[in-house]
């Protein structure tokens, strides 16, 4: 029952290995989360997980995906945040969010609006990227970031993670995954600069190293800040887990105390192997070889095999992310199927 053995992080104890998963609800107004996000989030701390991170919560307007997402750009997102943050630490997990920035997959419809880009009659905004290459056929051409976009974006990721303590979360997770914009200064396929931020591994990973320095000295010194990466673009050419062990082996020195290993995103049509716990060699690879805490995420369902991902070293904590969706209460559920004690609320402690 490693699943649910505490893990300690800088000051933070987790009370087991299960972390909920970022997960879009595309339910923002204004970047303001509301009650469905409160009752997204707060069902899923009742449920027992160890730590609880927000979906993807854009530092500027223009770094949303959608017009629907949720921002920390704005004292009005502070205000919004705080109770959802202080009721899932209430609760017992540790309240997490992701900072994000779309980049050039930004400016879309939500995905059961069909997903596509937005028109300028649906209020389109220009995108930014590090090169001006669309994601795909008939998509929004991102404009390139110049030496002082970058900094405003580096500036954004700062105030954001400064907001984010004012809010109340307890752990910060930068989003360098899934073709967003980290991601795309990452990937020789999406950045084709010249300049100091393209060309050589070290001027690709320039950014991510910038914002991960920037975040560590507004964030708390006792508190964990996470990477979300994509290990692979599973793409000729682009990002590859070589890569990301790499990258990987310089964070530990740089205040990064765990990577969320993810994969793909950064191009579309690509071909990837699905099947369950399919990115978790991954994970197993950047945690050996790079010698950092690392969390596993993608089609973990079931307990056992959750458990099994700690147990065999393979990852310090499992994320889980549809399976959430689908079950609130996950953790506990994992946790009588292992024999493991979880200690329900005092208000439902009758029903155990």
């Amino acid at each position: 029952m490693k699943l649910f053995e505490p893990y300690a992080q800088r000051s933070l104890t987790l009370r087991n290995r299960i972390v909920i998963s970022p997960m879009c609800q595309y339910s923002a107004h204004d970047g303001v989360p509301n009650q469905w996000h409160a009752a997204h989030l707060g069902s899923r701390a009742v449920g027992g997980a160890g730590v609880v991170i927000t979906e993807a919560s854009a530092v500027s307007p223009e770094g949303r995906i959608s017009a629907h997402d949720a921002g920390i750009w704005n004292g009005k997102h502070v205000d919004a945040w705080r109770p959802i943050a202080a009721f899932i630490a209430e609760q017992g997990a540790v309240p997490g969010i992701q900072l994000a920035h779309a980049g050039r997959k930004a400016s879309v419809l939500r995905p059961w609006e069909g997903g596509g880009p937005l028109t300028a009659e649906q209020g389109a905004w220009q995108t930014v990227a590090p090169s001006a290459i669309p994601f795909d056929q008939d998509w929004h051409v991102p404009q390139a970031l110049d030496s002082d976009g970058i900094r405003k974006v580096v500036a954004d990721f700062r105030a954001a993670a400064v907001r984010a303590k004012e809010a109340g979360f307890k752990l910060i997770e930068l989003h360098g995954a899934h073709g967003y914009l980290l991601h795309q200064f990452l990937s020789p396929l999406s950045n084709q600069r010249s300049d100091a931020y393209g060309g050589s591994f070290e001027n690709r990973t320039h950014l991510v190293r910038e914002v991960i320095a920037a975040v560590r000295e507004v964030w708390p010194d006792h508190l964990p800040l996470w990477l979300r990466i994509s290990a692979t673009d599973w793409a000729d050419h682009g990002w590859t887990i070589d890569d990301s062990v790499r990258l990987a082996s310089q964070l530990s020195a740089l205040g990064v105390d765990l990577v969320d290993v993810s994969s793909g995103g950064l191009v579309p049509h690509v071909k990837i192997p699905l099947g369950p716990g399919y990115q978790v060699p991954f994970a197993a690879r950047i945690r050996q070889e790079a010698g950092i805490a690392t969390g596993a995420v993608g089609l973990i369902t079931e307990p056992a095999q959750a458990d099994g991902i700690i147990a065999g070293g393979a990852a310090d904590v499992v994320l889980i992310a549809r399976a959430s969706l689908r079950d609130p209460y996950f953790p506990r559920r994992a946790a009588q199927e292992l024999g493991a004690t979880l200690t329900p609320p005092a208000q439902y402690q009758r029903a155990w």
